[in-house]
């Protein structure tokens, strides 16, 4: 007879978390992984690994997360929401939390306990000031988010930076990295628009006072982040609290949810989710944009009728144009001849300097423009 054991499962935005709990809420096995939008087959991949170290076991399972009804409905798993499962794991594992705060990959939440009561403040529906936003800035320093995180921590200054919208952020940032502000100081930044988003988007003037939680993946994993959210809040040694497991908190809670009964083998919960899945959704979906090879490849053959007219510049002779677009992530070049015809074209990222990369452009230019071709005008255009 197998072992049976409790086992949370957290569907996030963007991640799948999984805890395996004793009978003394021990954690037995627990991993975190991104789903890049395949959810079934991540979930299958994190349960035999559990496998793989626990052996052959039984499983009470509970799902909780943003994207965990459709599948909890589809294997019959009972589903609950995360900011129960949340407060029972806060219960259980850090029972003097007044407030937590939890960043996940797309949402943000903070959430009051008061004399008994929870309040909950969530947003759900913009991705602003979240896992992805700080992965999305991170693009533009050129690294990850765990090399944001290495560069705030040797920051100098803090500028001001907008975090309700990655666009908007963009507009902000794009100029000092322009004017040569440093990756150290640009990543402290954003971790502190962060901070400001979370502060001022959920919290909206209600004190965040006591002991204060912080869970989900951004604040485990970004210590500079967490960080920024302790100066700020100007809290002390004594009211942080950092679980363990701050990650997987939703997943622990649904463990803890979990009834004793109906216990189901964890190798079928895996064999039903490597199957063939086939899942209802509830919204409507537009039509494909072809509907079959042969229309895509008429598609493509259209379109191919119409290209730019190029002209060999090695070969020649007489007035050009230059053109460069500076935008907000890329630069380009163009160089025409008098009958408007392409003799040289230049596009790439700017690598966090948009100057640098024009200059390395250009020169390539002038390295291959033959002594008889003469550049008579030139323009720029663009965010930078």
């Amino acid at each position: 007879m197998n072992p049976c054991y409790r086992l949370g499962i957290d569907i996030g935005s963007t991640t799948v978390k999984i805890a395996v709990l004793d009978e003394e809420n021990h954690f037995l096995f627990s991993d975190y992984e991104r789903h890049f939008a395949n959810i079934h087959e991540t979930l299958a991949d994190l349960l035999e690994r559990a496998t793989e170290k626990l052996g052959p076991i039984d499983i009470w399972p509970v799902i909780t997360g943003s994207g965990g009804l459709t599948l909890a409905q589809y294997l019959d798993v009972p589903c609950v929401q995360e900011v129960v499962a949340v407060a029972e794991a806060l219960e259980t594992y850090a029972p003097k939390t007044d407030v937590a705060i939890e960043l996940g990959g797309e949402d943000a939440k903070i959430i009051y306990f008061e004399g008994g009561n929870v309040e909950q403040r969530m947003n759900g529906i913009c991705a602003g000031g979240t896992g992805s936003f700080i992965d999305q800035m991170a693009s533009l320093l050129q690294t990850d988010a765990s090399g944001l995180n290495e560069y705030a921590k040797n920051y100098k200054a803090l500028y001001s930076i907008a975090a309700r919208c990655g666009v908007f952020a963009k507009t902000d940032i794009q100029p000092l990295i322009n004017e040569g502000a440093t990756k150290e100081d640009l990543a402290a930044s954003i971790f502190q628009a962060v901070v400001n988003q979370t502060i001022s988007g959920l919290a909206c003037g209600k004190p965040i006072r006591g002991h204060v939680a912080f869970l989900g993946g951004p604040l485990h994993f970004l210590s500079e982040l967490r960080e920024s959210f302790i100066r700020t809040l100007k809290l002390d040694e004594e009211h942080t609290i950092i679980p363990k497991f701050s990650h997987l908190f939703a997943a622990s809670g649904s463990a803890l949810l979990s009834k004793r009964e109906n216990a189901i083998p964890a190798k079928d919960m895996i064999d039903r989710l490597h199957a063939k899945i086939e899942i209802a959704f509830e919204i409507g979906r537009l039509d494909p944009l072809f509907k079959d090879q042969s229309e895509f490849e008429a598609f493509e053959k259209r379109h191919a009728q119409a290209t730019v007219q190029k002209r060999d510049l090695a070969s020649y002779e007489g007035d050009c144009f230059l053109g460069i677009d500076a935008g907000s992530t890329t630069t380009k070049i163009a160089l025409v001849a008098d009958d408007g015809s392409l003799l040289y074209s230049f596009y790439h990222n700017n690598d966090g300097s948009t100057l640098h990369i024009t200059l390395e452009a250009l020169k390539d230019l002038f390295d291959h423009l033959p002594e008889k071709a003469h550049i008579v005008r030139s323009c720029s255009t663009g965010y930078g």
